[in-house]
């Protein structure tokens, strides 16, 4: 889905504009939520839909899971140092 963005004074065109956000080392800890937010984010970039046809929903359904469940995997196994970023 292509999406109109101002840019510099300018209007461009760009697909999907919205930047995935980094969970680690969050303060209070990244949710559920927002690791699902960030793997459906990350579905839709890969995929480039924004919202799947009924063919593809099921496909896209179990991806977005997939990628949440690797990704809160991730997120609790890795070391974070220094000072937690707050929200």
């Amino acid at each position: 889905m292509l999406t109109r963005t101002r840019v510099g004074g300018r209007h461009s065109l760009c697909a999907m504009c919205r930047s995935i956000k980094t969970l680690r080392g969050m303060q209070p800890p990244a949710s559920h939520d927002d690791v699902h937010a960030a793997a459906l984010q990350f579905v839709r970039k890969v995929s480039g839909f924004r919202q799947p046809s009924t063919a593809n929903a099921a496909a896209f359904d179990a991806a977005v899971a997939e990628v949440t469940d690797a990704a809160a995997r991730l997120l609790d196994s890795l070391v974070v140092r220094g000072a937690a970023v707050a929200r």
